[in-house]
């Protein structure tokens, strides 16, 4: 048990309040934690408060009854027995009568309210009790914003826990709730308010409830909040959004049907606002109190709803129509929420009130106007631009109607397809099959754009319409399909129309025309299941003319797109509805006439729009691109046979763009699918066969690059795609190529002298560098689980390889070192090895890291490896700049693998890299350096050679797509560039401390302000630069501790204030916000004459720094503000 002093001393901490809120919050914890482990009992603790919760003073009773009600808040999952919790909730109950003690009352009723059944809760008729104690004695709108919180909680607890107990207060109860939330204001409170009338509502579901008397006045007081408007004034109100006002208060204007008379006038009242946020809120509303007020209620409104919604649709879409390849995908909602709100809006009333609002469609003059208006104007491009907006709009919503169900589809291919085929010259009679018609005369009529538009959106609503599984079960009802008897009766008419669009379109109206045209054919092409319009004949026709505008249009790239988009379309049709009938019509027409374009040599139409199209069509279904990839390898082989035994260029050029699209298109889209590893698999396996079935190898030099790197890349991709157990089988397989088409024998690199290998290398063949190069890409693309056999000798051979400047063997080699195990495994053979071992390796061939005459000691110690190394690189290597730079280029590549996955020789290399840096290459002369000077090496590095060096850096620190990524399975430490960043810092700026003259600092400072200035300013706008910021920031601080430094900054010190001012109000991150007053401290001690003009500015923004929320940035303030305080009593002595 307690002790009764220590428990008196927690009580009294924490109700005294001249003590500190940290003290006060640490007693309740304790004494929480005394009840929680039951060294002490509610009872006990009750009784040693009892001085405390009836005195008559009232801040100590206020404390005291607020420590009792929060420790139960503690205690919520502590079992309490049913006497203590009545007996709690009774003494809490009387409190709330006591408004001095409020908060703690409230407090105390909440914790006791909200506990679950499992630990002992509140009886109904201590919860009618509560209520009752609230109703009566509490003056809501009076309190404070806390403790009106804390009653609108209650409340809502009272109304979900115990509703049956707080029912039967009826008028009382809801009388009480209307006076409690009028007025009220609060962002917090208002949430709550509005949660209670909805769950107020729910409380009395029947109209001839109570609630049926207050229903005016309850939507009074939610009325005057809408449309909500909120800005977010205060801190706290940040956690409260618009939208989440917005929604709370929406799910209480539908909460009751009674709320009907009151708030659809309201709404659609609000509809005509000229503020987009009202209408969108509008819309919302409607939606929401439709679905819930029901038919019958809502039928009064339908006039009104029906008006409103049309000025909505009609004044909201877009003025013209776009004829774009993407729009052919659906007719979706549109982008403007507006007129995609209102539209859905239509949908549901169409559904709740079918024929009611269907007779306000067929009757509306606006709708009647339009068809005047495209009986009079053929050509979409003469509609005067209002016009057409309406155009749109009504073409918005035949599609939202036809689409509503099956009843409404019926009533608008009555009411308006007719009509739609009349202005277009069709008939029944002409379409019903009998071939005696003058095509002539019917193409003229046919070509009128804005029937053909809105015919297309009636077409696609009932395609839409009966496309989901749903609807075709109730397609089998009873119920009559008047638009399929029309369609079929139509469609034969319709398809000569569409094609027809084709025919009439002529330079002006080649767009419009164009799209409407392959619209209208993909439409008719894609009706699902037993609703065919056309015949196999005239579906195949349909390809036709699609594939002959691939073929014979591309100089028209509209027409070329759109036709494009549509075989893609009825692919995937097809292959979703499992189409058989339709699916070999489209591989014979389709897939077979594009499959030809990529083996046709002489054909008109440009390659690459050859294999745009071909891709294309490949990813519309599984087994198209199945047949797709089957006939591109079957290109790219008997291309590369040309390149690899004629030296064909043109051959090489067309094989480049093969294995682009392979790359770019066809495994991309592998990746996302199941099933198609084996694909990638042989397609590598046939690569390498060739090759090595290909003997005589006469690439020529102009065309052998751009084919090898395309070749590369697929190999990387295809690679990187595969599982591990593939992988080994590719790696295998090049390593057996490999092998045994090299110049010299993998086993004798060890043992040969690096000179004579880097000789053999450059005498080696041109099959030889693309066997290597092919199989560098491997390498690269392994995961680090896949085994690399004779690891020793591929190691060695990538470094020589990388001396001729083979870029792609570097990269192989940081790929290697990267993903090497650090330990040796059971499964590895003498001529495979660790990472330390390739290191090694690496370190001892002494291509560029030691001379041939380096004694051993420095060999196997690793002591002033980088010394060593930049001697070597300058004499052992010999004078070439090319070879001294390729050296450094392979060195960068492997630290790159080294720094990704965390390693420490990492440090070496860059210790490698900052020497060169240097001019001389001597300064600053460590004791591990003498034994190096003592042999009179003497550096003299070409500045290309040094240029090279600083470039190494962009390739350890930046990313790269063509290796040591994730894509290509690279291991990578997480932060590894931000903990690279922080320890080569530091040496970089001691480096140049060393060796820039003090003379020239200062110009060079002048030249770095104004770039570390845009930095700032440009990089404070998102959270996700934030490190790099705070970077930039510290370079700006240690130019401020510079006297050279300051110097320059004083040149610019308006623009520098202006920045950090900015700086100090950075929200993500304390680090900037502290240290951007740091260098505001720093700017003070600047010339008096540069620096006071910005005296009230520093100090404005100072003073809002004080309130700061971190201690840290607090104090600084604090500094700074004494510091230019301190300025103006300077200006005295002037």
């Amino acid at each position: 048990m307690a002790e009764p002093s220590q428990l008196s001393q927690y009580i009294e901490s924490f109700v005294d309040s001249s003590r500190s809120p940290t003290q006060q919050a640490a007693s309740l914890e304790a004494i929480a934690s005394l009840l929680k482990n039951n060294q002490l009992t509610i009872e006990t603790l009750v009784r040693e408060m009892e001085g405390y919760l009836t005195t008559v003073d009232n801040i100590i009773r206020a404390r005291g009854i607020l420590l009792l009600g929060e420790v139960l808040v503690r205690l919520a999952t502590k079992p309490l027995d049913d006497a203590t919790i009545r007996s709690l909730i009774g003494f809490f109950t009387d409190r709330l009568a006591d408004w001095r003690a409020l908060r703690g009352a409230l407090v105390g009723c909440l914790a006791l309210m909200r506990r679950k059944s499992s630990g002992g809760m509140v009886s109904g008729s201590d919860a009618k009790a509560v209520a009752e104690s609230y109703l009566q004695n509490l003056q809501v709108q009076s309190l404070g914003q806390y403790e009106r919180k804390l009653s609108f909680e209650l409340m809502e607890c009272l109304l979900e826990r115990y509703p049956n107990a707080v029912a039967s207060l009826g008028d009382t109860l809801i009388y009480g709730i209307c006076e409690s939330v009028d007025g009220e204001k609060d962002p917090h409170c208002l949430m709550l308010t509005f949660h209670i009338i909805e769950v107020l509502s729910r409380l009395f579901p029947d109209p001839s409830d109570a609630l049926a008397g207050f229903a005016h006045e309850l939507f009074e007081i939610l009325g005057c909040y809408f449309p909500i408007h909120f800005t977010h004034q205060k801190d706290e109100d940040m956690t409260i959004k618009r939208d989440d006002l917005a929604r709370a208060l929406m799910l209480a204007f539908s909460s009751t049907p009674l709320f009907e008379p009151y708030a659809i006038p309201l709404l659609l009242e609000k509809l005509s606002s000229s503020l987009p946020s009202a209408k969108l809120d509008s819309l919302r509303y409607l939606t929401d109190c439709t679905m819930k007020y029901g038919a019958d209620r809502m039928a009064k409104h339908i006039e009104a709803i029906w008006s409103s919604l049309k000025e909505a649709i009609f004044t909201s879409l877009d003025s013209v129509l776009l004829f774009t390849p993407e729009s052919l995908e659906g007719s979706d909602l549109p982008k403007n929420e507006i007129a995609a709100e209102a539209l859905s809006l239509l949908q549901k009333h169409i559904v709740q009130n079918t024929k009611l609002f269907l007779d306000l469609i067929v009757g509306d003059e606006d709708i009647s106007m339009i068809f005047n208006t495209i009986s009079y104007y053929k050509n979409y491009h003469e509609i005067p631009l209002e016009r057409k907006q309406r155009l749109n709009a009504v073409g918005r919503v035949f599609f939202t109607t036809a689409k509503a169900s099956q009843v409404s589809c019926n009533r608008v291919f009555e009411c308006f397809f007719s009509q739609l085929m009349d202005i277009l010259g069709l008939s029944a009679r002409n379409s019903s099959g009998q071939p005696y018609f003058d095509e002539s005369i019917l193409i003229s009529k046919r070509c009128n754009h804005g029937a053909l538009y809105l015919s297309i959106e009636i077409l696609s609503a009932c395609r839409d319409m009966i496309a989901s599984s749903e609807t075709i079960l109730a397609a089998t009802s009873h119920t009559e399909e008047t638009w399929k008897h029309l369609l079929q009766s139509f469609s034969p008419a319709l398809t000569m129309g569409f094609c027809s669009a084709f025919i009439c379109s002529s330079e002006g109206t080649h767009d419009a025309a164009t799209y409407i045209g392959v619209k209208g054919l993909l439409i008719l092409a894609t009706f699902p299941g037993g609703y065919s319009l056309i015949s196999k004949t005239v579906f195949e026709k349909i390809l036709v003319t699609f594939v002959s505008i691939i073929n014979e249009e591309y100089s028209k790239r509209l027409s070329w797109k759109l036709a494009l988009k549509a075989l893609v379309e009825i692919g995937s049709f097809i292959e979703r509805y499992h189409e058989s009938e339709k699916e070999s019509s489209y591989m014979d027409i389709v897939v077979e006439k594009i499959l030809s374009l990529a083996f046709v040599g002489d054909f008109g139409i440009p390659f690459p729009l050859r294999l745009e199209a071909l891709s294309d069509i490949g990813t519309s279904g599984r087994s198209y691109m199945l047949k797709v990839v089957q006939g591109l390898e079957e290109a790219i082989y008997a291309n590369l046979y040309e390149v690899y035994v004629h030296g064909s260029t043109n051959s090489a050029e067309i094989v480049t763009h093969l294995l682009k699209c392979y790359s770019d298109k066809v495994i991309p889209w592998i990746r996302c699918e199941k099933g198609f590893e084996e694909v990638l698999l042989q397609f590598a396996i046939n690569i390498w066969n060739q090759i090595e079935s290909s003997m005589h190898f006469n690439a020529s030099q102009t065309n052998k690059k751009g084919v090898l790197d395309v070749m590369m890349k697929a190999m990387k991709l295809a690679v990187a795609n595969c599982s591990e157990e593939k992988q080994n089988i590719i790696v295998q397989k090049s390593y057996n190529i490999l092998s045994s088409s090299i110049s010299f024998p993998l086993e004798e690199l060890l043992l040969q002298e690096r000179f004579q290998i880097a000789q053999e290398v450059d005498n080696s063949s041109s099959r030889d560098e693309w066997v290597l190069s092919l199989f560098a890409a491997v390498t690269i693309a392994v995961h680090p689980q896949t085994h690399i056999p004779n690891t020793r000798s591929i190691v060695s051979l990538f470094m020589t390889t990388l001396l001729k400047g083979n870029v792609v063997a570097a990269q192989a080699l940081g790929s290697m070192v990267n993903k090497l195990d650090l330990k040796s495994t059971s499964g590895q053979t003498s001529s495979d090895c660790t990472l330390e071992e390739a290191m090694d390796i690496i370190l001892n061939l002494s291509l560029w890291i030691f001379d041939k005459n380096s004694s051993s000691s420095i060999q196997s110690k690793m002591i002033s490896v980088h010394d060593t190394a930049l001697n070597d690189l300058s004499n052992g290597v010999g004078s070439c700049t090319s070879l001294q730079i390729h050296a450094i280029l392979g060195l960068a590549w492997i630290g790159k693998g080294l720094l990704m996955r965390g390693h420490e020789k990492v440090n070496d290399i860059t210790m490698i890299f900052l020497q060169c840096l240097q001019s001389s290459g001597r300064a600053g002369i460590s004791h591990q350096e003498k034994s190096i000077s003592e042999n009179n090496y003497k550096l003299d590095l070409h500045n290309s050679v040094m240029k090279t060096a600083a470039d190494a850096f962009q390739i350890l620190i930046g990313d790269c797509e063509q290796c040591l990524n994730r894509e290509f399975h690279a291991i990578i430490r997480p932060l590894y560039k931000q903990r690279f960043f922080s320890a080569i810092m530091p040496v970089l700026q001691s480096l140049v401390m060393k060796l820039e003259p003090l003379s020239s600092t200062y110009f060079h400072f002048v030249q770095i302000i104004p770039m570390l200035l845009d930095g700032l300013s440009a990089l404070s706008n998102d959270v996700v630069d934030k490190e790099v910021l705070y970077g930039l920031l510290l370079v700006m601080s240690g130019i401020l501790m510079d006297k050279n430094g300051q110097e320059a900054v004083s040149d610019s010190a308006h623009t520098v204030v202006n920045c950090l001012v900015d700086l100090t109000r950075y929200p993500h991150m304390t680090l900037v916000r502290e240290t951007a007053v740091q260098c505001l401290i720093a700017i003070s001690g600047l010339s008096h004459a540069r620096i006071y003009p910005m005296r009230t500015q520093v100090l404005q923004a100072v003073i809002k720094a004080l309130d700061d929320p971190k201690r840290a940035v607090r104090r600084e303030a604090v500094r700074c503000r004494q510091a230019w305080a301190s300025i103006a009593s300077r200006s005295l002595h002037f």
